[in-house]
């Protein structure tokens, strides 16, 4: 669409268009001295996401972007599973064959992008005058950053909690209050391993999760693994003795995002707790036990004490995804726009959560009164008020180009064997920075 003098909005021109015939619309646009040349349809966003559980959100966002904002929005939403998306976006960035505009891509993955020219926008300046930066968990707006550049914008809030099983720990007079710090975790746990009865459902990702809630991370600003080699040590430590004390039990698989472990376990009462962050529970626990609607609450972690005793925070984080733009896209106006909105949006985000996505990190959606509702599925808790209690304690995650890998490699080549015993943490921590350091820092 072109004009000869002055540019219309084309929004305004829609409207106009409903209401005059073609031949009045001609007349009306040339008395103003505006040519019009074909009208044609907008190029879609090429929108690519990380889980198809997302593509059912999204594909109702086009729509109402569609309706609030621009008539002539088009999208192509394609959904992809969380690990396979960065092999379907390497070899589209490097043939160049149908790269999109717009990516939803999950932090975890996000580090794997530092190690050379970012492919996506630096969106710093176009934050600036926006209000976002200050209305963004602040946290959660330096996921997806390196410097000064900020490359994505956060959807989630990913507060770690402990989700309980409200009918099991009645039976086993257990109350969410006897469970505020690690130590009184174990203490119910041994009771409960003492009856053949497990408290927790075990998985690699509590080790970054319990690592971080201490205060350390895989890496410090500076970039050196295991900054503090003593609490990495002492978590690595402790997993394993929940596992070895019968406490804590492992899947078969070695996950707790696997549906067969609630099939198999979860679904039979063989554990009571896990811990997960808002997504979790919203999209995981209910689709997988929908069966289990109102035995399930949520709350805190159990604190980690220092060494004054002290107990510290009782939350930390783990993944969450996040609206990214590629460098190269023909469409970045039209992109930034539509992501901006989704992440503004009131409607957008009370749907996120209520959908059964995540809570999400944009605060001003916090005030609407149907985040804090009572939920059905969470025995008539009011699950928003305790992610937003959560969100100032809500830890920083310290990126690194090798995070990727650190995650990934803990999860398939460690963890078993650290949790059975046939490796220590010392020789985990070692073998895993000689083969991180392997291809260089």
């Amino acid at each position: 669409m072109a004009y000869a003098s002055t540019i219309m909005n084309r929004n305004a021109l829609y409207k106009m268009r409903q209401g005059l015939s073609s031949h009045l619309l001609w007349v009306f646009c040339l008395a103003h001295g505006w040519a019009l040349v074909g009208l044609p349809a907008a190029e879609p966003l090429e929108i690519w996401i990380s889980s198809f559980q997302d593509k059912v959100y999204y594909e109702k966002m086009v729509a109402a972007y569609q309706s609030k904002v621009d008539p002539e929005f088009q999208a192509n939403i394609q959904a992809f599973g969380f690990r396979e998306m960065p092999d379907k976006l390497a070899i589209a960035m490097k043939t160049g064959t149908n790269p999109p505009d717009v990516v939803q891509l999950d932090e975890v993955l996000f580090g794997s992008y530092l190690a050379d020219e970012v492919p996506f926008l630096d969106l710093s300046k176009r934050l600036e005058g926006t209000g976002l930066t200050q209305a963004l968990v602040p946290q959660r707006l330096k996921l997806f950053a390196q410097g000064d550049a900020i490359y994505g914008l956060p959807q989630s809030l990913s507060a770690m909690v402990l989700y309980y099983r409200v009918d099991l720990f009645k039976e086993h007079g257990i109350k969410p209050e006897d469970l505020a710090t690690w130590e009184d975790f174990v203490d119910v746990g041994r009771r409960l391993a003492a009856k053949n009865q497990a408290l927790i459902g075990l998985d690699p990702t509590y080790f970054e999760i319990l690592l971080r809630q201490k205060g350390s991370d895989w890496f410090d600003h500076a970039g050196k693994m295991f900054p503090d080699e003593a609490q990495a040590e002492s978590v690595m430590n402790w997993l394993y003795e929940l596992n070895d004390e019968g406490i804590g039990l492992i899947p078969e698989r070695a996950s707790i995002f696997d549906p067969v472990f609630f099939s198999s376990i979860v679904n039979y009462g063989e554990v009571l707790t896990m811990i997960g962050a808002d997504w979790y529970g919203l999209d995981m626990i209910q689709q997988f036990s929908p069966e289990l609607k109102g035995k399930w609450g949520a709350m805190p972690l159990p604190a980690w004490k220092d060494r004054f005793g002290v107990p510290g925070r009782r939350t930390s984080t783990f993944a969450g995804q996040g609206l990214l733009i590629y460098k190269q896209s023909q469409r970045v106006e039209p992109a930034w726009k539509f992501i901006k909105w989704v992440i503004e949006d009131q409607e957008a985000n009370v749907e996120r959560f209520v959908g059964g996505n995540s809570f999400p990190a944009y605060k001003p959606a916090w005030q609407d009164q149907r985040m804090h509702q009572p939920s059905e599925y969470f025995n008539q808790q009011a699950f928003g008020d305790l992610l937003a209690s959560l969100a100032p304690e809500v830890p920083e995650v310290v990126m690194h180009p090798k995070r990727p890998q650190a995650v990934f490699l803990f999860q398939e080549n460690f963890f078993s064997s650290l949790m059975y015993g046939q490796i220590t943490p010392r020789e985990t921590i070692r073998q895993m920075r000689t083969m991180l350091q392997a291809g260089g820092e």
